[in-house]
Order: structure tokens, then C-alpha cells, then sequence
């Protein structure tokens, strides 16, 4: 059985595409992240509390800012990408659930009232639409290039407060020269998937 999605975007969102690490200049424009989020915002979380935040950093003195938390290797990227994303955890997620999960307002303080299960919730459905908004930004037609090598207290100390816990960096645009260090295995679909 083939999958149903055209196979041209199947190479688009995953086959073809792959981090990148150098862009061209070309601007990545308000309306085009609008459409990312427009789109990837309907990716499923539990109890849909969708706490992923997003930080563009587009002025040069911002960029500048991050670039001094982001690893030596990740600076020239950062440096240079047309746009850059904070993606974060909102830790507070929780004050929108009547709104979000009207079906059950009580899910607010029935399920969420403590903090630590608050941020273990955040981090792993925050990370579940960071995944999205990686897919989101290659089904634009641009690249993504999500990095992890930074100071995580650093960048949630210059941008963020202590609401947030800061998941990634993604630098988007389209690929300059040279964008793609060659493709790394993958597993095998019996060396991940147990049937029992």
C-alpha cells in the first residue's frame, strides 16, 4: 500500500530535506511565517494545549544577542540566516485550556494546577509541535536548521521569562551553497518498529 500523499511533497517534507547549514539572503517574510503557523497549528497535542511559543528574531541587535548563546559551531548559521526562531515551552499553557479545551474547563486546575506537571507536559508537547513547525517551514519551501547546541538559561534569560523553558534555535530561509552535509543513515523499519 502506498502512502496517499503526493510523493513529489512526501520528498519536500521528508525524503529530500534535511537540516540546513548555509542560507541564501533572500528575506523570509511575516506572511510566510504567518502561513507556517496558519498551517502547523493544527497538529495534535493532549488535551490540545498547544504550548509552543515562538520568538522570531529578526532585528540585528537581537541577532547579535543569541548569537553569543548559540555554540561556536551554530554561530556563523545563526549569523547569517534570514530568520531565526526561538521555539519555547509556555509553562503556563494551562491558563488558555478553557478556551483551547472547552469541552472540559475544569482540565485547567483538575489536571494541570501543579507546576512540574505543568513543565513535563509543556516540554513534551511543545517538542511534538516543534516537530510541526520544522515540517511547516519545509512545506513553505524553505529549509530549517534546528539547533540544540546553545546555552539554554542564556537564551531564556535574554528573551524569555521564567515561564518559558526554551526547546530549540531553528534558522529558516532558503538553502545557500553547500546547505546539506551528506545525508546520516536512518534505521530500518524492523530494527524500530515491535509488533506483540
Amino acid at each position: 500500500m502506498s502512502l496517499v500523499l503526493d510523493p513529489a511533497a512526501q520528498d519536500l517534507l521528508f525524503r529530500e530535506a534535511r537540516t540546513a547549514n548555509t542560507f541564501t539572503d533572500e528575506p523570509v517574510t511575516d506572511e510566510q511565517m504567518q502561513a507556517i503557523y496558519d498551517l502547523v497549528k493544527y497538529g495534535p497535542t493532549a488535551f490540545n494545549q498547544s504550548p509552543l511559543r515562538i520568538t522570531l528574531v529578526r532585528s540585528a541587535e537581537a541577532r547579535e544577542r543569541l548569537v553569543r548563546h548559540m555554540a561556536e559551531g551554530n554561530r556563523p548559521k545563526t549569523s547569517t540566516a534570514p530568520l531565526v526562531a526561538i521555539l519555547s515551552a509556555d509553562n503556563e499553557f494551562h491558563e488558555e485550556l478553557p478556551q483551547l479545551f472547552p469541552h472540559f474547563p475544569a482540565a485547567k486546575d483538575a489536571l494541570f494546577s501543579e507546576r512540574p506537571v505543568r513543565e513535563g507536559a509543556a516540554t513534551l508537547n511543545a517538542a511534538l509541535q516543534a516537530a510541526y513547525f520544522i515540517v511547516g517551514v519545509r512545506a513553505a519551501g524553505l529549509a530549517a536548521g534546528p539547533m540544540t547546541g546553545l546555552d539554554f538559561e542564556g537564551v531564556r534569560k535574554e528573551f524569555l521569562d521564567d515561564d518559558h523553558t526554551p526547546l530549540m534555535v531553528v534558522n529558516i530561509g532558503r538553502p545557500g551553497p553547500d546547505a546539506w552535509f551528506p545525508r546520516s543513515p536512518r534505521l530500518a523499519y524492523d530494527e524500530v518498529v515491535t509488533t506483540v
